[in-house]
């Protein structure tokens, strides 16, 4: 399926060269990655760290990030797998090294000694960036405007194709940048990035289009989304869905199926760990509950198993450098 794959790619979002890493190290990274996705960075770190162990750049970015949020400032072991991870030339660790002299580390006055200055490594992260986006890397130009802020870079790369540059332009006009002589304009240009970005295979893109679409009246364009989005595993696209089907009378033109509603639901459950979704959850799987036979109840947990069998894993899609 084209969009599973192209949607795994953000889960990932591979850059630089990595080691190659036996079967029990490469399951380890997925299984890492699918955890930070889902905001369980404590759970993360155990798999991570069995990944970095082939020295995996990106393995070992993640196992940073995933012990610099559960500490909540860059300790000395996040520090040094950044570090690795950069020496190996991956952009995303320079640049969360090239942030240190922000990091609340600095407050606490425990920052730990570092291979380069912080703006050495911007500066690394930069000549590296840039030599690639002269290349046509696209992924590259975007990482050169979370660089320099430059949104110039941000255009090219969503010019380029990469979804996520594409997602991160249309929501910037929509938050009331770029210049535009009439709304309508602006209007125009906010659907077509977002709607770029949804075919490209970004859930939270499919999700923004999704949201235009009702705009318009375009239900049956707006359900198209919500459910593809679902399907691959977007946490907002799965609630949101399993919330329509739910009811007796479904808004949007949705078909009510309390079965596959409770299958969705009882699946989000697992996210216990991280996100915000599980008290909403939390208060409709009662009620959802309350309108099947036992007959129904088994058939939907069933459902919930082949369902999560059958489709990628839960993500919350979060950006790579987000903190």
């Amino acid at each position: 399926m084209k969009l599973t794959a192209t949607a795994l790619t953000f889960l990932a979002l591979v850059s630089g060269q990595s080691n190659a890493l036996t079967t029990e190290q490469s399951q380890a990274k997925i299984k890492g990655i699918e955890l930070c996705s889902q905001y369980k960075a404590i759970s993360a770190i155990e798999q991570l760290e069995i990944a970095a162990g082939g020295g995996d750049d990106e393995a070992l970015y993640y196992l940073g990030e995933s012990i610099r949020k559960n500490n909540r400032y860059m300790t000395q072991e996040a520090q040094k797998a950044y570090e690795e991870s950069a020496n190996k030339g991956n952009i995303y660790s320079m640049i969360r090294l090239g942030g240190a002299d922000q990091d609340l580390c600095i407050t606490m006055k425990n920052c730990s000694f570092s291979q380069q200055t912080p703006e050495d490594w911007m500066n690394k992260a930069k000549k590296l960036a840039t030599d690639q986006a002269s290349h046509g890397n696209a992924e590259s130009m975007y990482l050169l405007w979370e660089i320099t802020g430059n949104d110039e870079w941000l255009e090219k790369s969503a010019e380029k194709g990469f979804a996520l540059a594409q997602f991160r332009l249309a929501t910037k006009y929509q938050e009331g940048g770029g210049v535009f002589l009439l709304p309508s304009k602006k209007s125009d240009e906010i659907e077509k990035w977002m709607k770029a970005a949804a075919e490209n295979g970004y859930p939270p893109a499919m999700m923004g289009f999704a949201a235009s679409r009702i705009k318009k009246a375009d239900f049956s364009s707006f359900r198209n989304w919500n459910e593809k989005a679902a399907a691959l595993g977007y946490v907002s696209a799965v609630f949101g869905y399993a919330s329509y089907i739910g009811e007796a009378e479904p808004k949007y033109g949705f078909e009510s199926d309390p079965v596959k509603s409770y299958a969705l639901l009882s699946n989000l459950l697992e996210l216990d760990g991280g996100g915000n979704v599980i008290n909403n959850v939390n208060d409709l799987l009662p009620e959802v509950k309350k309108s099947l036979s036992k007959e129904q109840l088994e058939k939907a947990k069933e459902l919930a198993k082949t369902w999560k069998l059958s489709h990628p894993p839960l993500s919350f899609f979060p950006d790579k450098l987000g903190h």
